[in-house]
């Protein structure tokens, strides 16, 4: 019998790494959640219709547990949609108000969860196909760059914003200072497109995130991609299927035929860009390409849909791109970039905000502090002085205090101080686990 814990919900983190210090209430006993009664307790409480409480806080926060699909059958804890910010801010399923991100313009219209099954359905406004001989026109980007941007469909930028929140990559704590590589980033996006459905079909099936280099297993490896990307092979006379490829940008370049997109631990296989694409990729992403040139420790995440020709010829349709710090946590700009370093060397534990589906103009937290005695402030990096900075008010004025940093006129202010109470223990980060 299976049980995995998990922040889950709409929009939530996955598979989080709850200690046997983190608590529940299930059919009225108190549990560790790596207990061996826990488990049972959960299938029992399953086969009652009741719910589990997180006892992060005194009075507890209702969870659910929904069935796992598939063969390998068992359950999973999950906090209740929209529940996030109800828990203590240590605990793995706390979560900013979804107002403070882009979150929540896509929360239950986008992005929608089926309570009974544990399964997310995603829709997405980019295609994961395309039709034999129908051209189709290249985009650097499917998602608007205006603060209207519709929250109906996922955008690329909005699924990868989806996927790095769900496999709380960005949540930060000073216990993962050296423990965040790229082997970790791959495992937990992969575990992160489990039980998600995106037009019709599994996410994690669509899914490429290249497998750590090795020159001992390079044969294995690239046998391994081939066989995954049969998917992608196009074929005389039927609809292309598409591929999702996430992965670390090494370079841009011009081809000898074309551009080419080269992936850090693919060194044998470039992805071919078009000249059209490529000219609106350097348009649309200029800021994001700038930072990645000026600052050493940035890594570029990409985002693409991408297919393979029947001469075995990787070529990408749209894509997106992503600034990460070292510790690959996203970045829009050197001024965030400052704020989340000032964060990680101050030995701060937070979680970074993400646009998802909105344009530049939309304000979001940058960062939410989640080691402070009482309060969660939100930390926001203002653009235009102070008459810009309405969205902090408005979620100041709703309980929530916040912290606005006004770049152009003034220095970075002090941090709010955190807790002197120290972490429970028991509760490891995500990327202490194998």
């Amino acid at each position: 019998m299976a049980v995995a814990t998990t922040a889950g919900g709409d929009g939530a983190g996955v598979c989080a790494a709850i200690g046997k210090g983190a608590v529940y209430l299930v059919a009225g006993r108190r549990l560790e959640a790596e207990s061996r009664e826990f488990a049972e307790a959960v299938a029992n409480a399953f086969e009652r219709h009741e719910r589990p409480r997180c006892l992060c806080l005194v009075e507890g926060v209702e969870m659910y547990i929904a069935r796992l699909a598939g063969s390998t059958g068992g359950y999973i804890v999950k906090r209740m949609p929209d529940s996030g910010s109800r828990h203590a801010p240590d605990c793995p399923s706390y979560e900013p108000p979804p107002e403070a991100s882009g979150l929540g313009q896509v929360l239950g219209t986008a992005i929608t969860e089926d309570p009974a099954t544990g399964e997310t359905t995603l829709k997405l406004d980019f295609p994961l196909s395309k039709i034999a001989g129908r051209s189709t026109m290249p985009s650097a980007v499917s998602d608007s760059d205006s603060a209207a941007s519709s929250g109906t469909r996922l955008s690329l930028r909005g699924l990868l914003h989806y996927l790095w929140d769900q496999a709380e990559l960005t949540r930060w704590q000073p216990g993962f200072t050296g423990k965040r590589n790229w082997a970790t980033v791959r495992r937990h996006l992969l575990q992160a497109a489990e039980h998600k459905i995106a037009r019709g079909d599994a996410l994690r099936t669509r899914l490429y995130v290249p497998e750590v280099f090795s020159v001992e297993e390079r044969h294995a490896i690239n046998a391994r991609r081939l066989a995954q990307w049969q998917h992608a092979v196009a074929a005389p006379g039927k609809p292309q299927h598409l591929m999702l490829l996430i992965g670390e940008v090494k370079e841009i370049v011009p081809a000898r035929y074309g551009y080419k997109a080269v992936v850090k631990h693919v060194p044998d296989q470039a992805f071919a860009i078009d000249e059209q694409l490529y000219r609106r990729l350097a348009r649309r992403f200029e800021p994001e390409l700038a930072l990645w040139g000026a600052a050493d420790d940035i890594h570029m995440v990409v985002i693409a849909t991408f297919g393979v020709s029947s001469a075995g010829i990787s070529a990408i349709h749209e894509l997106c791109l992503m600034p990460v710090t070292r510790q690959w946590l996203p970045v829009e700009d050197g001024f965030e970039k400052q704020l989340i370093d000032r964060l990680v060397g101050e030995n701060r534990s937070f979680v970074k905000g993400l646009r998802y589906n909105l344009g530049r103009t939309g304000h979001i937290a940058s960062a939410t502090l989640t080691d402070c005695e009482a309060s969660v402030p939100l930390l926001f990096v203002v653009h235009d002085g102070p008459n810009d900075s309405g969205h902090a008010i408005d979620i100041c004025n709703v309980g929530t205090p916040a912290w606005v940093w006004h770049r152009s006129g003034e220095p970075m202010p002090l941090l709010p101080k955190p807790s002197t109470r120290q972490t429970p223990a028991g509760r490891p980060s995500m990327d202490t686990r194998g």
